[in-house]
């Protein structure tokens, strides 16, 4: 396909849009692209690339292969998600210890939208699917309220985080910062990307080798991850699809926990910048919280949050259409 340098910068812009969502728990990079009408040449672009794509760089040259391959595409649309992401995480990093009530309102909307827009798949509700929504709620809501395995800062659970969360990613609706989110890295996460974003605007080579060899950590258990789920989800949603999405939507009820804005602190622990952050948390009724509960900018909030859902999910059908 013949691009022109404009068609580039707008797969970039959409590439921007992407990153956008792939920073916020409960809005997924791929309903962005699928809005955007890059879906399907992202996917395919995606499945083609591979071992090959040396072979045919040695029999007919780099750029043959560049072009076959359809790397351009795929160079300018990651470069826009690279820019949005690395912007947005010293925005919520900011907003994470400035204005934290408003943010876990924001994403606890977003993921209630998601679970009636996931639901709403649902095409036949047999026993199964019940108990699958169940089973699944029940699941996520300990998973919410267990003391996490390792520090989010080590190594192992870096791994154990990118693993999972790429297949966060190629789950519809189902975002990998969410699942991030769940298992209490989130924040770590953002603090490695503005650590990244630091070390190239500075040229701290220890801030970005610290930075870099975290994301090589992630990206390996991402890697793995996508080798070895890929295909057992892909057979899951061909064959037991309302199972699936049943799963899927009791996954979300039980991470409410995890995003319920108003918290008190149990116990606290040292990140790796050596701040004190919070370990364990309990959700608690507005009225039992430490300070301002904020809760009509809260319930404003998390309504923001539940309408972008429903806009996104109205533009989605349209372009169906």
């Amino acid at each position: 396909m013949q691009r022109s340098l404009k068609d580039y910068l707008i797969i970039s812009i959409k590439g921007l849009a992407m990153g956008a969502a792939d920073v916020v728990p409960g809005v997924s990079g791929g309903t962005i692209a699928f809005i955007s009408g890059i879906y399907e040449e992202l996917i395919e672009t995606i499945n083609r690339l591979d071992i090959k794509f040396f072979s045919v760089w040695k029999k007919e040259g780099f750029l043959t292969s560049w072009k076959t391959y359809n790397l351009s595409f795929l160079t300018a649309l990651f470069l826009g998600i690279a820019i949005s992401i690395l912007s947005l995480a010293k925005l919520i990093k900011w907003l994470l210890h400035n204005e934290p009530l408003l943010l876990w309102a924001f994403f606890f909307g977003l993921v209630l939208a998601s679970i009636v827009y996931i639901g709403k798949q649902i095409k036949v509700w047999k026993p199964k699917v019940i108990l699958g929504i169940v089973v699944a709620a029940v699941l996520s809501y300990f998973i919410t309220i267990t003391e996490p395995f390792a520090s989010p800062d080590s190594n192992w659970y870096l791994l154990f985080c990118g693993f999972l969360a790429i297949i966060a990613m190629i789950l519809p609706g189902v975002s990998g910062a969410f699942i991030l989110l769940l298992l209490g890295a989130y924040q770590t996460f953002i603090s490695i990307l503005n650590q990244l974003r630091d070390g190239l605007v500075t040229m701290n080579i220890d801030l970005l080798w610290q930075a870099v060899s975290k994301i090589l950590i992630i990206g390996i258990g991402a890697i793995a991850g996508l080798k070895l789920f890929s295909k057992v989800l892909n057979w899951m949603f061909k064959n037991h699809n309302n199972t699936t999405l049943a799963i899927l939507t009791g996954f979300m009820i039980g991470s409410l926990n995890k995003l319920w804005p108003w918290k008190k602190v149990l116990s606290w622990r040292t990140n790796s910048e050596g701040l004190k952050v919070p370990f364990i948390e309990k959700s608690i009724l507005p009225t039992q919280y430490e300070g301002d509960a904020q809760i009509i900018w809260v319930l404003l909030f998390i309504t923001i949050g539940f309408l972008l859902i429903l806009i996104l999910e109205r533009l989605s059908v349209k372009k169906e259409d």
